[in-house]
Formats: C-alpha cells, sequence, structure tokens
C-alpha cells in the first residue's frame, strides 16, 4: 500500500475535530495531520503540512469555509477538499462548489461512508450529497430565497442560540442599536414574524 492519505481537519468546535480525527486515525491509509479551528488557519496550516485532502466545516466564525476555498486554490499544490456541513441552503452550497470544492457531505453522514469519501475525493472523483447534486442541476438559488449578508447570518446565528441584542451586541463588537437593525432586516427577509421564527429558520437550514 502507498502513503496514507493526509487529512487537515477544519471545524471551529473542538469536539467535532476531536471525534473526525478519533475516526479517521483508525481508518487503514488515512492519517490526519492537523486541524484548523477557521478559515484563516485552515490555509496556513494547508500552507504548511500540505495534506492531501482538507475535511472542511462551511459555517465558521472569521474567515468561514468559502473563503477558506479561495485561499486554499491559490496554493502552489492546492490539497483536494471535501466539505462536511450541516448547511445545504443553495446559497452557501453553490459557492463552495464553484471555489473548488471537490465534495460535500453532511455532517450526519455514517463514519464509513466519510472514510469511502475521502478517499474517493483524494482519487480525484467529484463527490456530492444527492440533494445537493439536485441543487447544482437546479442552477443558482431561486430569486425568492432568502440572501443575508455575512453579518446578518452571523447575528442570526446568535439569536437561533438564544442570546439577546445586549449579548449579541458584545459578542460581534457592535452597538445594541445596530443589532436592532440587523435584526428587523433579518425577520424582514425571512419573511418571518418574531425572533423564535427566525431562530427555526436558523436550525432548518443548519446555520446552527
Amino acid at each position: 500500500m502507498g502513503e496514507p492519505i493526509r487529512v487537515l481537519v477544519v471545524d471551529d468546535h473542538p469536539v467535532v475535530r476531536q471525534g473526525l480525527r478519533t475516526f479517521l486515525d483508525v481508518q487503514e491509509g488515512i492519517t490526519v495531520v492537523g486541524e484548523a479551528d477557521d478559515g484563516a488557519a485552515c490555509v496556513t496550516e494547508a500552507k504548511r503540512l500540505r495534506p492531501d485532502v482538507v475535511l472542511l466545516d462551511l459555517l465558521m466564525p472569521g474567515t468561514d469555509g468559502v473563503a477558506a476555498l479561495h485561499g486554499l486554490r491559490e496554493l502552489d499544490d492546492p490539497p483536494r477538499v471535501l466539505v462536511i456541513t450541516s448547511f445545504t441552503e443553495p446559497t452557501a452550497v453553490l459557492p463552495a462548489v464553484r471555489a473548488g470544492a471537490a465534495g460535500y457531505v453532511y455532517k450526519d453522514v455514517d463514519p464509513p461512508a466519510l472514510a469511502a469519501a475521502i478517499r474517493a475525493v483524494h482519487a480525484g472523483h467529484v463527490l456530492l450529497h444527492p440533494d445537493v447534486a439536485r441543487l447544482l442541476a437546479a442552477g443558482d438559488a431561486p430569486s425568492s430565497a432568502p440572501t443575508l449578508t455575512a453579518r446578518e447570518r452571523e447575528v442570526l446565528i446568535e439569536v437561533a442560540r438564544g442570546r439577546s441584542n445586549r449579548e449579541i451586541a458584545k459578542a460581534l463588537a457592535v452597538s445594541e442599536k445596530t443589532v436592532k437593525t440587523h435584526v428587523s432586516a433579518i425577520l424582514g427577509k425571512l419573511a418571518v414574524q418574531d425572533r423564535t421564527q427566525a431562530a427555526l429558520y436558523a436550525v432548518r437550514t443548519g446555520l446552527v
């Protein structure tokens, strides 16, 4: 057997990274060479460690997965990238694939299937979850789909976590008035009446 597939695990949740490392390290022909907790660290570690495959979460604080994909593509010897996330809204899926992701699976994928996906992506295959493939086949997201700004997404994530406007303002280093403005814009774009409905949307679409 040849050299093992070198994998870099990128996710902002330590427990997720540890779980993936624990599973992958016992797989024949696969070894985890490093971890990163956001997109910027992903690009830095990929440049340093030169992994064969990057296992990448899309939605992370700071530099997100799509931005990381653009950064990885600029490396001299870019790795193959397998996106693993619960976020399947077209506005996130399509940019990720267009930015160079070679594969896309959900976080609830069976462990053996994840290992198989890593091997397939490393071998040069394009691997997409059937739901994502259907989204791509349908083209761009419909015009009726809500398009939130990066800041609005951050605010919505905090709303879904049950935080108050004051807590969100502190977490994002903005004024409480600014948070209220963002929340109003989010409710309008999602066509929902209150924060609870907005939070349910965030959960449904995999934002949290």
